[in-house]
């Protein structure tokens, strides 16, 4: 989407750049349809001979820079679309109710001071000498606290709260039925709820002189609020972005096969009519000072055109290039799948199998995907540390991290497994690894430690 955008913010600035194949190239394509592409390609961009239009001294160098600009230039900025925002869905429930025209302007400053979890992390007393200083409204903390009341009554529930123990009990309070379970997990939240984030369930069941069974409904029913309720209004208005792999991989008869998607490898070509233009200019006998401004002008969109298409095309090859030494690298990965196949494998490897900077497969790496039998991957999912196994094998950090994440995955909830007792597991299979590596891995994939994984 970056690089779509790029281009066609290439083409308005310079109307000499197309995209795609006019009706006159079409043509001669299918008349030269048994040339090789490469020289097609090289005759749709070279047959306009720069050079030969005009005279060393009639053209200052400055003026032909390809990216010539001077403060008179016009400043053109591609219009971004923006979907509702968190606040303008508040606003809107804040005008259905019947405040006066100072609490609305209060209520308003509020809402704009929630941050995009939908939590006031401000002082209301901070808050209420803005509103004197920057509007010149005299207004008290205990006012602002009467018109937060009010905002906390909007949806979702939570929104407007302080911490998240405000943004739970506002939640709890607001629930519909009130049972017993109900009432257990609002005196859970108002009065133990240290323990409860610590998850030492064993002590507030002790507190209420029950069984951690007879606990369960409560904890379970906390754990369903929402503890960010502003970001669930966020996506609703949020536009979706759906990913458009960079690279297509097919398995043909155990032969892998690399392209680049289409969609990263545009047809872009210099205008015929700007082709046009300059032939006419070049024929044309006894050029004045205005056919020669017009000349000049021509020419710089079209060396401008000629440079952004061979950037493209250059920037295409290396995607290319550094990509099929990725998939040589794991090349038993790509034929099976099988995540086990995977390699270990650093950016220096690839660097240094294509002698290129450790830089530039960096960027070649980050937020690309490729698309294969199995799945969508971003590539950076191939790269990983190396481990040594008893027996000295190298593997990847990856074949780690995936046991680490089967093993918790079938832990016993009410008793997790620590740390120490992952490593136990990794040394059983003869991988060598340190309790703060388990850590460090567990980490990496997101999983809190055994005792906020404990489950009743």
């Amino acid at each position: 989407m970056e690089l779509d955008q790029r281009i066609k913010e290439e083409m308005e600035v310079n109307p000499a750049l197309e995209e795609g194949m006019d009706e006159q190239e079409k043509d001669e394509d299918q008349d030269n349809n048994d040339q090789n592409e490469e020289t097609e390609t090289e005759n749709e961009n070279d047959d306009v001979d720069l050079s030969e239009y005009f005279d060393d001294d009639d053209t200052p160098d400055y003026k032909l820079k390809v990216n010539n600009h001077s403060s008179d230039d016009e400043d053109r900025d591609t219009p971004i679309g923006a979907g509702r925002t968190f606040q303008d869905l508040l606003y809107a429930q804040l005008s259905m109710t019947e405040l006066e025209e100072q609490e609305q302007i209060l209520a308003e400053y509020l809402i704009g001071n929630l941050d995009e979890s939908g939590y006031l992390r401000r002082e209301l007393s901070a808050i209420a000498n803005d509103l004197a200083f920057s509007m010149n409204i005299s207004t008290s903390a205990e006012e602002l606290e009467e018109i937060l009341k009010v905002i906390q009554e909007l949806d979702p529930p939570g929104i407007g709260a302080r911490d998240l123990r405000e943004c739970l009990l506002i939640q709890i309070r607001r629930t519909e039925e009130r049972d017993a379970t109900t009432v257990m997990a609002d005196q859970i939240i108002k009065k133990y709820f240290d323990e409860f984030t610590k998850k030492h369930y064993e002590k507030i069941a002790k507190r209420f002189d029950i069984t951690e069974e007879e606990l369960k409904p409560a904890i379970d029913f906390i754990l369903h609020l929402n503890p960010k309720p502003g970001n669930s209004m966020m996506e609703s208005s949020r536009t979706i972005q759906h990913i458009v792999p960079d690279f297509l991989l097919i398995v043909e008869n155990d032969e892998l096969k690399l392209t680049l998607n289409s969609r990263n490898a545009p047809e872009l070509r210099i205008s015929r009519e700007y082709k046009d233009m300059m032939e006419h200019y070049a024929k044309s006998k006894g050029k004045d000072q205005k056919e020669k401004e017009a000349m000049m002008f021509v020419k710089q969109k079209i060396d401008g055109a000629k440079w952004f298409i061979d950037a493209i095309r250059q920037r295409n090859d290396t995607l290319l290039f550094c990509m099929q030494a990725i998939v040589d690298y794991q090349k038993e990965f790509f034929l099976t799948g099988d995540e086990t196949k995977l390699k270990p494998m650093i950016l220096k490897d690839i660097a240094d199998r294509v002698n290129m900077d450790i830089s530039t497969i960096s960027r070649v790496a980050n937020s690309k995907y490729i698309q294969t039998p199995y799945t969508t991957y971003l590539l950076k999912y191939f790269f990983s540390e190396s481990l040594s196994t008893d027996e000295g094998e190298e593997v990847s950090s990856r074949e780690v991290k995936q046991i680490l994440r089967d093993a918790i995955g079938a832990e016993a909830k009410r008793k997790p497994l620590t740390d120490e007792k992952l490593m136990n597991i990794l040394n059983e299979k003869c991988y060598n690894i340190a309790r703060r590596t388990v850590a460090k891995y567990r980490e990496q994939l997101g999983i809190p430690v055994a005792r906020l994984r404990k489950e009743l």
